[in-house]
């Protein structure tokens, strides 16, 4: 699987990984309920921290299930309607218009999407998620927003996993007058 991946990569056609994501400065991207409410810590009425600009280019969104469900369960219109998405779970469920459901490894799926013809894809998290995608060398960019709280506990955004020693080099840092700060890193 390496092989077949870094031979795929090292034509430089792949679609790039990116990913998005905002965390407390201990590192959670939810309290231990499963909560964003912190996230709100830092909204600035018409402040998208760069979201808009990161989405110009993706076309298809990777997400966990549990995320997935947060999304859904925040009485908000789905952030991801127009684009092709795939929800990771265990228990395959009926795909909708925009939404399919992957019992797949998600480093074998990434790879496929990679593969294929067009724009970025954006994983959305969680960090089950996200933890596999960079021990297996998927994610291209990722972008972090540290908000300026600490949550104590929660749902880390890293996961414990042996393979996730991988280096990234800084593209951009940037501040805000929320308190929030924002690191961009590229895969080296």
């Amino acid at each position: 699987m390496d092989a077949v991946r870094d031979i795929i990569q090292s034509t430089g056609d792949m679609r790039k990984l990116k990913v998005f994501v905002a965390c407390s400065i201990d590192g959670y991207i939810a309290d231990e309920n499963g909560g964003l409410d912190f996230l709100e810590t830092v909204q600035v009425e018409g402040e998208d921290y760069g979201y808009a600009e990161f989405c110009k280019d993706v076309d298809t969104v990777i997400i966990g299930r549990k995320t997935y469900d947060t999304l859904i369960g925040m009485n908000i219109p789905f952030p991801h309607e127009g684009l092709m998405c795939y929800v990771f779970t265990h228990t395959r469920k009926p795909e909708t218009r925009h939404v399919r459901f992957i019992t797949e490894d998600p480093i074998v799926f990434a790879l496929g999407l990679k593969s294929q013809r067009g724009g970025s894809i954006y994983c959305d998290g969680g960090g089950s998620l996200i933890t596999q995608l960079v021990a297996g060398r998927m994610v291209d960019e990722l972008v972090m927003s540290i908000i300026p709280v600490m949550l104590g506990k929660g749902t880390r955004l890293f996961q414990e996993n042996p393979s996730l020693k991988k280096e990234f080099e800084l593209v951009q840092t940037k501040s805000y007058r929320s308190g929030l700060v924002q690191v961009h890193y590229r895969k080296k």
